[in-house]
């Protein structure tokens, strides 16, 4: 009974301590407490790190991980800036570097979430192109098959062209340019393979209409003249019944790479380190 009584005081001794120093701490995390281990993307344990460190202390580190792509652990320093640290000098860099880690970790809906939060704080930060640029790019990324939803490619060429419009000289005019020829082309071959369903269905006018706005909206894209020969024969009322398939190219998203450097290489610009 001696033993059992004094493991059951300490028990309730060291609970006492524990909960004592969780109120003294307001409202301190229990990571400001405890030391926990951290999992990484890839479910793999990693190294604990004191988190709770001054904003400088957390900038730094926030930026060491995301310079070698460490993303998933980077973000939580930034977090940690703008959870406890929100109106110091590092507040506005954490921030940015917050969405460029979500756009990174290819979560585009959170990323486009930030960068716009960013965007209404600091309408006059000289990264706001930067912001524009990546916003459009979170959408550029989510083009997916021709006989998918075209929605990133349609909202992806309205924001580089809004890039443009408000940034004509910026570093990023003409990756912003490039996007655009290729998001058209993805979105005429896109019109092209409707056109080749109705076609193989027999719907000659629904075919004409769709062959008339492909060559009015894109008429410098790749599939153009065959369209214009296709249209052709439909207008002279003798469509292409045999050998269907030899009309209509193997069409698929274009090369992230095609029209120059890679997206990441562009993407690599720190428009507002101090």
């Amino acid at each position: 009974m001696g033993f059992r009584h004094s493991f059951l005081v300490k028990t309730i001794a060291g609970f006492v301590i524990v909960t004592s120093l969780l109120v003294q701490g307001g409202c301190a995390s229990l990571q400001d407490t405890f030391n926990f281990t951290s999992i990484d993307e890839d479910g793999n344990e990693q190294e604990s790190r004191d988190i709770n460190l001054p904003a400088k202390k957390l900038i730094e580190q926030g930026m060491e991980d995301y310079a070698v792509g460490k993303y998933f652990t980077a973000i939580d320093f930034f977090e940690e800036i703008l959870n406890r640290y929100p109106f110091s000098k590092e507040a506005t860099l954490a921030e940015m570097k917050a969405a460029d880690c979500s756009y990174h970790l290819g979560r585009y809906a959170e990323a486009i979430l930030l960068y716009e939060e960013f965007e209404n704080r600091h309408p006059t930060n000289e990264g706001i192109a930067y912001v524009l640029f990546q916003k459009a790019m979170c959408n550029y990324k989510q083009i997916d098959r021709i006989d998918r939803d075209t929605t990133g490619a349609k909202t992806s060429i309205a924001l580089f062209r809004q890039l443009l419009k408000a940034y004509p000289s910026s570093p990023y005019t003409e990756e912003a340019k490039s996007k655009i020829q290729a998001a058209s082309e993805f979105l005429a071959n896109h019109e092209f393979f409707v056109i080749k369903f109705y076609s193989r269905s027999a719907k000659y006018d629904e075919a004409k209409m769709r062959i008339n706005y492909l060559l009015r909206m894109y008429p410098d894209s790749s599939v153009a003249t065959k369209a214009k020969e296709l249209l052709q024969r439909i207008e002279a009322g003798d469509p292409p019944r045999s050998q269907l398939t030899s009309w209509f190219p193997k069409v698929e998203l274009p090369d992230w790479t095609f029209f120059g450097r890679k997206d990441e290489e562009n993407s690599a610009a720190d428009p507002i380190q101090r």
